[in-house]
């Protein structure tokens, strides 16, 4: 589960950041996430976001237009995106999915295609274990238009 890939490119004066998003509790993040993406001025947000990212937010509280599709179509968007303008991603899972040696082979993937992990935190996640978890909605924030500035 990637909980969501963010896709900054400066556009004619604005900032436009899609957010991905799938079934993963970091989700929850997704309403905070958003609207503090919206307070730094120029910035336009929309989100792309699977049916089963549904079940840890309520989209009602999301204060832009947000794509849904019930077949998990960030795929979709990942690959007709321009390689040359930016994606970072930051995955979340549970313990045993991060120990799986697929993980390590899917994380090394989008990095082997220029994508830019942003990494994870150690804290105790939902269902008990110690483990890794998406950063701080703050730092989340600040990549794509520190990293990615306006140029």
């Amino acid at each position: 589960n990637v909980f969501m890939a963010l896709c900054p490119v400066y556009m004619g004066g604005t900032f436009r950041v899609l957010v991905g998003v799938t079934g993963s509790v970091a989700a929850l993040k997704l309403p905070l996430l958003v609207s503090q993406l919206l307070e730094l001025p120029g910035v336009e947000v929309r989100v792309v976001s699977t049916e089963h990212a549904h079940h840890f937010y309520n989209p009602a509280e999301i204060s832009v237009k947000v794509y849904t599709d019930k077949d998990e179509w960030e795929t979709c968007v990942v690959r007709a995106w321009e390689s040359s303008r930016p994606l970072l991603f930051c995955p979340a899972m549970n313990t045993a999915m991060w120990n799986h040696p697929i993980t390590a082979r899917q994380i090394a993937s989008l990095k082997d295609f220029g994508y830019v992990e942003i990494p994870c935190i150690a804290k105790k996640l939902v269902c008990g274990d110690e483990g890794l978890f998406v950063c701080e909605v703050g730092i989340l924030v600040s990549k794509p238009t520190s990293e990615y500035g306006r140029n």
